[in-house]
Order: structure tokens, then C-alpha cells, then sequence
């Protein structure tokens, strides 16, 4: 097999791959570290967008030993880019940014020797660091609308014999960009894929606050029954004693569990409130059905004792009981 054919086949899997991936952070690590292997580029980081400005979402670097974001349960604590000034004027000067507002690729051999853009804050990085920022390549990440959603940038290719940074080669750049064309369509819809989510679990709660609204005298119990429910959920998946040493919850067993301790009550939302809004036990509130078997007890009753009465007298039984 040739190097562009196992290149081609390499993107098809990563392809396949990314698109069964369902969870947001693992698929932006992914995104990052198969663009790292692409190019094999010793750092990177993926930007996504939000409104007008490019949140860090995954950082890497593994000669420094960074690893942010993603899996790794450690936050990004760098502030965001700004894509455009206090003015309103684009910021170009910065090649995340520039990328983000162009919708363009932007190799950049070494960044000591750029004149294009500002890597001031980059220089001030590797002074505190002993690190030397050298070659980057930065790729826009386009939904299906053409629309940035996040920029990809690769940091220090390195070359395969050597070991020594090198700029990311022309071949490189259509293969990370045919990569996060892929990227951008699996993370755009898993983005709104959580999105819908998240709507959804706006309108469970808000159908919960609407029941406890309906009684002081039970308000905020919907609130509490969730937050219970995976108290006591949680203590019987971390028991290693019987009956619950091999109980445990799938990601999806999890969601359903926690959507169905929300709606639990949500059929009050159309009882009458004179039903739920309550301070006591339901015992002074009747229905008419009961006064029915009542009285069909009533006339079971009567039967019954004529029978035996009939019986009493000296009729025949089977008769009697036939009448009965």
C-alpha cells in the first residue's frame, strides 16, 4: 500500500470513528490528537468558537508535558482570543484569529520570523518556559454552512528521522484539512445534539417548578426527589456489599434515571389544585364512585341475608340460591 493510499485509509477510519463518538470532550481530543498524528506535531490545540471569541478547549503539548482539557479532568485556564477589537476592528494580527475570520489555512514556517502576524504572547511563553514555538499550522473547522466553528492549530512538526522541528510540508495541510472537515460536521452535531439536551432538561425542570409552584405546602420536592434519587443511586453503585456489589449504571441508564426523577410528579401539572395544594392527607377529599360500591355493597348484603333467612324457613337451598 501506498503512503497516500494508507493516508486515505487513515482518514477514512478517523472518520468512522469520529462520527460514532457521542460524547463532546472525548471527540474534540480525538479531533486533536489524530491531527497531532497527521502531522506529528509535538503540541496543538483545539479553539471553539463562541460568538466573538475562540474558547481554549483542548491544549497539548508533549515534550512540556501539557495536557488540558478533554479526558483529562484538568481545565484550560487560558482566556479566551478575542476575534475582534474594542473598536470592532478583526483581529488579524493574531493567526488563531485570522484563521477564525478568514476561513483560511495559515502555515506558518517559524514564528520568530513571521512579520504577518503578533507572537508576542508565544515569545513570552517560551521565555517563561525554555520552549521554542516554532512551526505552526492553523485550520479553520467549517460546518455544513460554511460556518467557523472552531480553529484547529498544530504546534513544531517534527521530522520523523531527526527528531528535529520542521515546518509542517505541503502534503501535510490538505490532510489535516480533510480532516477537520470531517472534525467540524461530527463536532457541530454534537454540539447540537447537547444542545437539545440541555433544552430539554430546561423544560423538565421547568415543568417541575411549575408543580411545586402549585403548593406551599409541598414546593421544592421535585427539586429535592432528583438530587436523592442520585445520592442514593450513587451509595448503591460504590456498595461492594451484597445485594448491590455488581450494581452499576450505564451513561444512558444514568440519563434516564435522571430525567425520570425529574418527571416523577409531572402529572400534577393538570390535578386540580385544590387536589395537590394540601397541608394534610387526601381523607377529607371523596369521590362519588365510592358511595356507588356502597350501595352495591348495601344490596350484596341484603341479598345475602334473605338467602340465609329463606334457607332458615325451610326452603330449598338451591332454589334459594338460584334466586340469589
Amino acid at each position: 500500500m501506498s503512503s497516500e493510499q494508507a493516508s486515505f485509509k487513515r482518514l477514512i477510519d478517523i472518520g468512522i470513528a469520529l462520527s460514532a463518538e457521542k460524547d463532546t470532550n472525548k471527540l474534540m481530543e480525538m479531533i486533536l490528537l489524530e491531527a497531532k498524528g497527521i502531522g506529528n506535531a509535538d503540541g496543538g490545540t483545539l479553539y471553539i468558537r463562541d460568538k466573538d471569541e475562540l474558547n481554549f478547549e483542548i491544549v497539548r503539548t508533549d515534550s512540556l508535558g501539557i495536557a488540558q482539557g478533554g479526558t483529562t479532568g484538568e481545565e484550560v485556564t487560558i482566556p479566551p482570543v478575542k476575534l475582534f477589537g474594542d473598536d470592532g476592528a478583526p483581529n488579524e494580527k493574531n493567526v488563531v484569529s485570522y484563521a477564525a475570520i478568514t476561513g483560511k489555512t495559515v502555515n506558518v514556517q517559524d514564528a520568530y520570523n513571521s512579520d504577518e502576524f503578533d507572537f508576542s504572547g508565544t515569545k513570552k511563553f517560551d521565555e517563561m518556559t525554555g520552549f521554542r514555538s516554532k512551526s505552526f499550522l492553523n485550520v479553520p473547522l467549517k460546518n455544513n454552512a460554511d460556518e467557523v466553528i472552531g480553529v484547529l492549530q498544530l504546534l513544531n512538526s517534527l521530522d520523523p528521522a531527526s527528531g528535529e522541528v520542521v515546518p509542517f510540508s505541503g502534503d501535510i495541510s490538505p490532510l489535516v484539512e480533510a480532516l477537520a472537515s470531517q472534525a467540524a460536521i461530527a463536532l457541530d452535531n454534537a454540539i447540537l445534539i447537547d444542545a437539545q439536551k440541555k433544552l430539554l432538561n430546561s423544560f423538565i425542570a421547568l415543568m417541575a417548578s411549575a408543580v411545586d409552584a402549585k403548593s406551599p405546602y409541598t414546593g421544592g420536592h421535585c427539586q429535592r426527589v432528583p438530587e436523592l434519587t442520585e445520592m442514593l443511586t450513587r451509595a448503591a453503585c460504590d456498595s461492594n456489599e451484597e445485594p448491590f456489589s455488581s450494581f452499576n449504571l450505564s451513561e444512558d441508564e444514568w440519563e434516564e434515571l435522571h430525567i425520570g426523577a425529574w418527571l416523577h410528579d409531572c402529572g400534577k401539572v393538570t390535578t386540580p389544585e385544590y387536589v395537590v395544594d394540601k397541608a394534610t392527607k387526601l381523607e377529607t377529599i371523596t369521590d362519588r364512585i365510592h358511595e356507588i360500591r356502597t350501595r352495591f355493597e348495601v344490596v350484596k348484603r341484603e341479598s345475602t341475608i334473605a338467602y340465609h333467612e329463606k334457607v332458615a324457613a325451610g326452603a330449598d337451598s338451591a332454589s334459594a340460591r338460584e334466586e340469589l
